[in-house]
């Protein structure tokens, strides 16, 4: 049987560093290829902050939760107090998977729409935006990244960073969904760990 305890400490201690990795990946995404550039020339999908704010800041309550959820066993003098933070974990879950959504949401509207970026005319815009899916897709057809004059590598920086949100987002959304059905059986079975268990870790 799978303790509701380990699996809330191992939930938490994935979604921490995924919640630092969404944040260190949405500031990078304003620096497109190391480049320092003016407020209007970086894409909207960056200001709404999907990384930053949903599956970073969001993250870090769920993430904390689980793991303090996950420290003791429910068997003995700890059993009341480690339903209550199994109920906790529950709540801030369910804040983690409002997060995950958002991030979820901004880094696929960011792929579909693409970069904001200086082409030929010397104008700024999303060249990418109006040349819907499959084969004529800039995701899928890399000559047209060209397009793109400055900055250089302007298109592989965005859907880098930009996916790595969507992958992150989506393993926080099965998290947080896998530690809100944890947490409730915790709450109401207890955990199924003894004390010795618990003083070995995991």
């Amino acid at each position: 049987m799978c303790c509701t305890g380990k699996c809330a400490r191992l939930v938490g201690l994935i979604l921490l560093p995924s919640a630092f990795i969404c944040m260190i990946s949405n500031l990078l995404l304003f620096f497109p290829d190391g480049k320092s550039l003016d407020n209007d020339q970086i894409s909207l999908q960056v200001w709404l902050m999907g990384g930053l704010i949903g599956g970073g800041l969001f993250m870090l309550c769920p993430s904390c939760s689980a793991i303090r959820a996950g420290g003791k066993g429910c068997c003995g003098n700890g059993c009341c107090g480690n339903r209550c933070r199994m109920l906790n974990s529950v709540f801030s879950s369910a804040f983690g998977l409002v997060g995950a959504i958002y991030c979820t949401s901004v880094a696929s509207a960011g792929l579909a729409i693409g970069p904001k970026c200086q082409v030929a005319d010397g104008s700024w815009k999303y060249p990418f935006e109006d040349q819907g899916t499959g084969n004529s897709s800039y995701l899928v057809n890399q000559t047209l990244w060209s397009i793109c004059e400055y900055p250089n590598n302007a298109v592989m920086w965005h859907v880098v960073l930009f996916s790595i949100l969507l992958s992150m987002g989506m393993l926080q959304l099965v998290l947080c969904g896998i530690q809100v059905v944890n947490g409730c059986l915790g709450c109401i079975c207890g955990d199924c760990r003894d004390s010795k268990e618990d003083e070995g870790g995991l």
